[in-house]
Parts: structure tokens; sequence; C-alpha cells
């Protein structure tokens, strides 16, 4: 009894240090316990149902573990609106106002020039029209790419005569007192 007593005291302690110096994996459960939901934030569906209406709607929302935001807006579209009112004016029988109408947009502008059939001013119409608007290109729609090329040269030409006469200046004033560059006289 006594060497069965031995042995399962042996068996027992090389058992014990074999399990605990051998223990490779942990296994660890949790429960997780959530009694509340993440809050949301919805965008507000925003309604244009008129087809006579030149607006646009748009919604966005944002949210965060905190704060949450929605809006929503409507967006005016300018160059439907001007559409319609030429529409209007033309069905009325205005017809060079509703081309006048039309012209407030620069691009329209700037097909009417190059076509050769100058937007109305104030009233006048063709020629007389291109002149006044050539007279008084500060009523030109802002972003028309025809006026602006045509100031540029406008200021090129006048550049260009300024910078003639002060070469005439230069040039006769150099011959009145008769400096010469490298033994020829200054002549442009």
């Amino acid at each position: 009894m006594r060497i069965l007593f031995i042995v399962l005291t042996f068996i027992l302690i090389v058992s014990a240090v074999t399990s605990a110096n051998g223990a490779d994996t942990n296994t660890v459960s949790s429960t997780v316990v959530t009694d509340k939901s993440v809050p949301t934030a919805s965008a507000p569906s925003v309604v244009v149902n008129n087809s006579d209406i030149c607006k646009t709607a748009t919604s966005g929302a944002v949210q965060t573990q905190i704060l949450g935001i929605a809006t929503g807006i409507t967006i005016r579209d300018e160059n439907c609106e001007r559409i319609k009112l030429s529409r209007s004016l033309y069905s009325m029988g205005m017809k060079v106002a509703a081309v006048s109408t039309l012209c407030a947009d620069p691009r329209v502008f700037d097909s009417m020039w190059m076509a050769g059939t100058y937007c109305p001013y104030m009233g006048a119409i063709g020629e007389d029209a291109k002149k006044n608007w050539e007279q008084n290109p500060d009523l030109v729609p802002a972003g028309s790419r025809v006026f602006s090329k045509i100031e540029l040269t406008q200021e090129d030409v006048k550049e260009i005569n300024n910078n003639e006469f002060s070469k005439f200046v230069f040039a006769a004033m150099a011959l009145y007192t008769g400096v010469t560059v490298l033994g020829f006289p200054i002549l442009f």
C-alpha cells in the first residue's frame, strides 16, 4: 500500500507540473449588454412637385454618437427663371424684351455677338445696339468672353500707341542732342 501511495503521489505531482507548464490557451467568455440603440439622423425629404417652379431640392444628415443634425433646402435656378420669363414675354408679343432677357446670360450675349445679331441695347437693335454696347462695355453681362477680348485688344492698341509715341520722343531727343550709341545715332 505504501508503494501504491508513492506511485499515485508521483503521478499526481507529475501531472500537476506538466499541466501547469503546458497551458497554451486561455478561453474567455463575456457577455455585452446593450440596452440603447444608436440614434440616427434622418434627412428630411424636401419635395418640389410643381414643374413650373425653378427650384431643386437637396437634403442631408450627419450623425455622431453624441449629436445628429439634419437639414434640407431648395436651390434657386436662375437660368430656368430667365428662360421662363423670356417665354412669357415672347408669348405676349414682346420679342425684343424676350431676347433682352436672354441676353443677360453672358453665353447668350456672346453667341448673339458672334452671329452678328447683337443684343438689344435700350431699345436699339442691330448696328445701333452694337455701337452702344461698344461705347458702354460696363453694361455687358459679367463673364462675356467676347468683350473681355475686345477690351484687351483696345488696351493693347493704346499700349502700342503709347510705346510708339515714347520711342518717337526718345529718338527725337537723341537726334536733337546728337547722342549716339555705339557710333550710330539712335533711330527706331
